[in-house]
């Protein structure tokens, strides 16, 4: 039998929708000490390491915020859509999403309680990030175009 999942996935969502700085000291309360965590940019394995990745976003970006838009849990694994909101320090004005998703497995562990072994990232970067960047997000939008299939007119 396993334990209502329910109540760790109304707690997870409300730690990533909330996350401040300060909370990176509280992520051994939903990961496994070996945790492994993938996204676009990085594959680390250990909670330390999985902080460090948090911290630099706090470091590196005005205001960063999670909102979940849909979710799906069971006692082994989580699917999470979110939208990352955020701005440049250089430009605090203007906000930025990014659209993406996250693919949980889950343990439970010897108290009982549910924590995630494995965190992998999906968005994409050239659509999310590259094609909005000046000068370089036109060659981004010219290759998408070029790659697409034709559209029958």
């Amino acid at each position: 039998m396993h334990p209502p999942v329910e109540p760790f996935a109304q707690n997870l969502n409300r730690y990533f929708e909330t996350l401040k700085l300060s909370d990176l000291e509280r992520l051994n309360l939903f990961y496994t000490e070996n945790a492994v965590f993938k996204d676009p940019f990085n594959e680390v394995k250990g909670i330390d390491e999985i902080q460090s990745i948090f911290d630099h976003m706090f470091k590196t970006l005005d205001n960063p915020r999670f909102v979940v838009t849909h979710q799906l849990f069971d006692h082994k694994q989580a699917f999470m859509c979110w939208d990352f909101l955020f701005s440049l320090k250089s430009s605090p004005q203007t906000t930025f999403t990014v659209k993406g998703s996250t693919h949980l497995l889950l343990e439970i562990d010897q108290q009982g309680f549910y924590k995630i072994s494995s965190h992998r990232d999906y968005w994409d970067p050239a659509e999310e990030i590259y094609e909005k960047i000046p000068g370089i997000g036109m060659f981004f939008r010219w290759i998408k175009k070029r790659l697409a299939t034709p559209k029958n007119t």
